[in-house]
């Protein structure tokens, strides 16, 4: 269980992106993160995974303090968490088998990594990755030849390469159109319900959050301002956690932030 203890991240300019945030997620769920562009989605995902150290309170995941870790422990505990950008991320003139296999790098040699020698174990389990997610025959193509949605899947194919547990997806769908949305997130849901990797994954649109989450987080304004289930996340409950001109978009709408 991932459990998020009175999370409060004060940045050195003085914004306050997240106030007092607590809640748990379950093993195996799919969450969504909602709420506006600065209402905190990001860091909170970035919070979890310590690419940004909160200003106060916990991150507990399987009752080891994430906050609290250093080190080795700390490299230890990232390697079990995947996480797939908004917008991808990828090193764009290598190819998509050493995008895929930079995934790997929490468990390899670092010598051997630094030039690029993995082990044919790491290549196999880069081609099986690939194969998830429908891009084997792309091994061999510069990343930056690729559309956006075959980059996302590179994406999610070098997070696997982690064996994660937890996967954070930090908008993963907010630069794709509709049809490719739907098929980031249901690869994401495929992981999900067959590995049984635990998602939290940051969504703008309500019909891809009541198609796909178990259930729903709401930020506005770094605060906790809903949750539950997605059958719970009404028009009076969507409005406010998106303010009162909010209206009730689709996948195929456009909503501001």
């Amino acid at each position: 269980m991932l459990r998020i203890e009175n999370l409060t991240k004060i940045y050195p300019d003085g914004t306050v992106a997240l106030k007092n945030v607590s809640f748990d997620v379950q093993d195996g769920e799919f969450l969504a993160v909602i709420g506006l562009s600065g209402s905190g989605k990001s860091t909170l995902l970035r919070c979890i995974n310590r690419l940004i150290d909160p200003s106060e309170g916990r991150i507990l995941w399987d009752d080891r303090d994430i906050t609290a870790a250093e080190g080795q422990e700390l490299r230890h505990i990232r390697r079990h968490i995947g996480m797939v950008f908004q917008h991808f991320n990828l090193v764009k003139r290598s190819s998509v088998m050493t995008n895929v296999l930079s995934g790997r790098l929490g468990y390899a040699n670092p010598v051997m990594s630094l030039f690029g020698r993995f082990s044919k174990e790491d290549r196999q389990r880069a081609l099986a990755a690939m194969a998830r997610v429908g891009i084997s025959e792309k091994a061999n193509n510069r990343a930056d030849q690729l559309s956006g949605g075959q980059q996302q899947r590179v994406g999610i194919a070098r997070a696997l390469m982690q064996e994660p547990t937890l996967m954070l997806a930090d908008e993963p769908v907010a630069s794709l159109d509709p049809v490719l949305a739907h098929s980031i997130l249901q690869y994401l849901e495929l992981l999900n319900r067959e590995d049984k990797i635990t998602v939290l994954c940051s969504l703008h649109f309500l019909d891809l959050v009541h198609r796909y989450a178990t259930r729903v987080v709401g930020l506005k304004d770094g605060e906790l301002v809903f949750e539950g289930k997605p059958s719970e996340l009404t028009a009076e409950r969507f409005k406010e956690v998106y303010g009162e001109e909010a209206e009730m978009v689709s996948v195929s709408g456009q909503m501001e932030g």
